[in-house]
């Protein structure tokens, strides 16, 4: 910005933006990704779309208390506010003020002088008081925009009453009665006449709201405050306190409590990192048992898809009894599943919910790296399983897995949860409250507060049971889901330079960033100082320019999806970090298990994949934690035999993997069920059941409760029945009996059970909050595609022929040739000019079949498009790649 701009300001914001920098521009575009699609033409456009109000909206719904504060200041203030004006209007403030004003001008919702600043005029409409949308100021309307329904008699009437004399017209009626009430010594000796009750009932509407209800006839210290401007009518029986005497009687201040930095966040608990970590591992590791457990039974019995999406109560509840976990849990680690891309629909005709491939893929992986791909999914995804069981909008029930449970802050929420878990101290438990009052003083507009901090007690529950916090507090590897920010928090978790957020201790005591937020270039702090500030929100920095760059509070968006599914996302360094760091805390994987004389077996530890997978099939999971136990009964066994076990190799499994002899108990159990496994046959007629021991028939025959399978003999050692083969198998094994399915060939059928899968699925990606971030490639070349169309003319280039536009002559076009190269050579070379920032000759073939060349500055290449700065055209413009016949060398001059 010049010194004459700098003097008089800037007569409008596009001629602000016009004066700042790239970086920030770049600024400007980061902390709006909204501005970005489609971009701007040039300078002009940028600052128009930069006032709509679906865009000016999203920006305020992403400021901290205080700076909306600041905003809702300006938005009652003169336009332009002096310095010294809003400094009046939000005491105590003074330190934090240039932050918050920094912060307000790069997103361009401020713009004008630095020591007369203007906001933005849709910001102005969006924040101003109204009677159906007050605001936290609680402010009524201007003495002019109260007295704009009343007559000028009354208006004159008015200034009578208050001790004015008259004037010629409203206008000046109403100037002088603004002035009087602007005036302090004045306002107050009009106060020192008021009858008795009249103060008390200025005071009662003084901090909002500002409106009252009036009878028909007032009493006379009402009447008093009406015929002297004090209070103005509104309605019929209503009246409102104009905006100057609610300023005056409150001493200038626009807000009751004025908030300039968050809530400290307290502890409630401190622990040694060794033992938040150890915690924590225990918990990573049940996770990855329940999604494994919780998956191997989908396989085997998938859960039906209901027609509207999801999965059912009844299904929901038999998962929850089927792991012992409430039915909420089960929700949790179902949604947990389903985001990671482990669990999906299989799309037949009646259609199951079952494991994908990618499930056997992770499951082969080791144990820490699996838990940190479920972390990194969960820190990333958008659905909320907190909703399941109620109903949305269109009063439809909300199930597990299935629509309506996206909510695009959850995923912002949720990392910002684990960024203030990371701010404190290692082994630190903050206070769930401290926490949630946090993240309410850093988005107060970001969504419902009972929504909001409903999200964050839930991110804080879902982080311990998942093992990301052991006690309350973050565990290292949680630490590292963060990335290199993180990390070094945990290093020096005070020395967050920027930072404004407060941190107490156990003791209390509050540890603050090294930087103060009011703190002028040289160190010291100038809160008269109305410059850019040195911070641009909580947590924030500046850049090498002096442009604010948003902290967590501002930016507040967590990074962008990978496109790669769970596998993308598992790649990330940050995950691969978190499982180095899980990794020695875990147990190793054991091939060996304890059999005890009371047919049971103790595994002290997680056993590996294929042993583990033996154990459930042989033997009921009796008790799981650190050690599982397993008891072994005649029904499991005969479970194993029904899969194709013989005798003889579930004795040589149990011998080979047994630290200790194989009891005889143990052995006496799977012979005898060997021996009567199998002498009944069951097979296929409508149903029959063959046993060469005619005796055993007749017992079978004889037994009243198979009276319900409609048994008939046939032949000494063959009966039938009306019930077909499987309901006949299920009821005689509930009776006691050993029965196995037969073949038409008359063998014997092993039962093993299935493990269904899904085709390839791809996992659902997050339901994206508005536009995704930029990054820093895309910026700087979307600056300069910007600034190119400026000094191009963009829309305000000069018409007449062969002018120059912005000081800059127009690029020909060119002649020659129509280049031609292979699709793989134009794509290179365009992402390398959108990468470099140069020029590139193209052949482009339109849809109405022309072919012409271009010249093109590249901005972004993606999804077979190519966004550029067209100089033979002279806007921005995109074509797609599919009609790019080939790019060539620029001609010379």
């Amino acid at each position: 910005m010049t010194t004459e701009q700098r003097s008089r300001g800037p007569r409008t914001l596009a001629e602000e933006l016009r004066a700042r920098s790239d970086e920030q521009l770049s600024g400007l575009l980061r902390a709006r990704a909204d501005l970005l699609s489609p971009l701007p033409g040039d300078i002009s456009q940028l600052a128009t779309r930069a006032g709509t109000r679906a865009s000016v909206v999203r920006a305020l719904d992403r400021l901290d208390v205080f700076t909306l504060q600041v905003a809702e200041a300006l938005a009652i203030a003169p336009q332009p506010c002096p310095y010294d004006t809003l400094a009046g209007l939000l005491p105590g403030g003074e330190r934090e003020l240039p932050r918050a004003l920094a912060a307000l001008r790069g997103r361009a919702l401020l713009w004008g002088a630095e020591r007369e600043p203007r906001l933005v005029r849709t910001a102005q409409e969006v924040l101003a008081p109204t009677a159906a949308r007050p605001g936290t100021t609680g402010l009524g309307p201007t003495v002019a925009e109260a007295c704009a329904g009343i007559s000028p008699r009354r208006v004159q009437e008015l200034l009578t009453g208050a001790g004015l004399p008259g004037t010629g017209d409203a206008v000046s009626a109403v100037n002088a009665l603004t002035e009087l009430f602007g005036d302090e010594q004045r306002f107050a000796r009009l106060l020192e006449e008021a009858p008795d009750g009249a103060l008390t009932a200025l005071d009662r509407l003084a901090w909002g709201p500002p409106y009252g209800e009036v009878s028909a006839r007032p009493g006379p210290q009402l009447r008093w405050l009406l015929d002297r401007g004090l209070l103005l009518p509104h309605q019929p029986g209503t009246v409102v306190l104009p905006r100057e005497v609610a300023l005056r009687l409150r001493g200038g201040r626009a807000h009751r409590e004025l908030r300039p930095r968050p809530p400290q966040v307290t502890a409630r608990g401190q622990y040694t990192p060794d033992t938040v970590d150890a915690a924590g591992a225990g918990a990573a590791q049940g996770a990855v048992a329940l999604i494994d457990e919780l998956l191997g039974g989908w396989a085997a019995d998938p859960p039906a898809v209901l027609r509207t999406g999801g999965v059912g109560v009844r299904d929901l509840k038999r998962t929850a009894v089927a792991l012992d976990i409430p039915e909420p849990q089960a929700a949790f680690w179902a949604e947990l599943a389903y985001g990671a891309g482990l669990v999906a629909g299989d799309g037949e005709a009646d259609e199951r919910y079952a494991p994908t491939p990618s499930y056997d893929v992770w499951s082969s992986e080791p144990g820490q790296l699996r838990w940190a791909r479920l972390a990194a999914v969960w820190l990333a995804g958008t659905r909320v399983p907190g909703l399941i069981g109620g109903r949305d909008g269109k009063g439809r029930p909300l199930s597990a897995l299935g629509p309506g449970l996206d909510r695009g802050p959850a995923a912002e929420l949720r990392r910002r949860v684990v960024e203030l878990l990371a701010a404190v101290q290692p082994g630190t438990a903050p206070e769930p409250s401290a926490i949630r009052d946090h993240i309410g003083w850093e988005l107060p507009r970001r969504m419902p507060a009972e929504a909001r901090d409903a999200l964050c007690e839930a991110a804080l529950a879902e982080a311990e049971l998942l093992g990301v916090t052991g006690r309350g507090a973050l565990t290292s590897f949680g630490r590292a889901l963060l990335g290199p920010a993180g990390m070094s928090a945990a290093s020096a978790p005070e020395a967050d330079a920027g930072t404004t957020s407060d941190v107490a201790g156990t003791d209390g005591t509050v540890g603050e960033g090294s930087t103060d937020a009011g703190a002028a270039p040289g160190g010291s702090p100038d809160p008269a100082s109305p410059g850019p500030a040195s911070v641009a929100g909580p947590g924030a920095g500046v850049d090498g320019a002096g442009v604010p760059v948003p902290g967590p509070a501002e930016a507040f968006a967590p990074p962008a999806p990978s496109t790669g599914g769970w596998l993308g996302r598992a790649a990330e360094p940050t995950v691969l970090e978190a499982a180095r760091l899980l990794g020695p805390l875990l147990p190793e994987p054991l091939d060996h298990f304890l059999l005890q004389a009371d047919l049971t077996a103790v595994a002290p530890g997680p056993l590996l994949r294929e042993p583990a997978a033996t154990m459930a099939l042989a033997a009921d999971i009796e008790s799981k934690g650190g050690a599982t136990v397993y008891r072994f009964t005649p029904d499991s066994v005969r479970r194993a035999l029904d899969s194709g076990w013989s005798p003889a190799a579930l004795h040589d499994f149990l011998a080979a993997h047994s630290r200790t002899p194989v009891p005889q108990p143990l052995s006496y159990l799977i012979d005898d069920v060997a021996r009567r496994h199998g002498r009944l046959r069951v097979g296929v007629a409508a149903g029959y059941l063959r046993c060469e021991d005619e005796a055993l028939l007749t017992q079978v025959l004889a037994d009243r409760r198979t009276e319900t399978l409609r048994l008939r003999r046939i032949a000494p050692t063959v009966l039938i029945s009306g019930a077909p083969p499987e309901i006949l198998l299920a009821r005689l094994r509930e009776l006691g009996f050993a029965p196995a399915a037969e073949s038409a060939e008359g063998a014997v059928l092993t039962v093993a059970a299935t493990s269904h899968r899904t085709p390839p699925r791809t996992a659902p990606e997050p339901v994206p909050d508005g536009p995704p971030a930029a990054d820093d490639r895309l910026l700087t070349a979307a600056v300069r595609a910007i600034r190119a169309g400026d000094d191009s003319g963009g829309s305000t280039k000069a018409t007449a022929p062969g002018a120059p536009a912005g000081g800059r002559t127009a690029v020909p076009a060119p002649v020659g040739a129509l280049p031609r190269t292979s699709p793989a050579d134009t794509l290179a070379v365009l992402q390398a000019a959108a990468l470099t920032g140069a020029l590139v000759r193209i052949g482009y073939v339109g849809a109405d079949g022309i072919a012409g060349q271009r010249i093109l500055a590249p901005v972004r290449v993606e999804g077979g498009f190519v966004t550029a700065f067209d100089h033979t055209a002279e806007e921005v413009r995109t074509y797609p790649l599919h009609r790019i016949t080939g790019t060539a060398e620029l001609p010379e001059g």
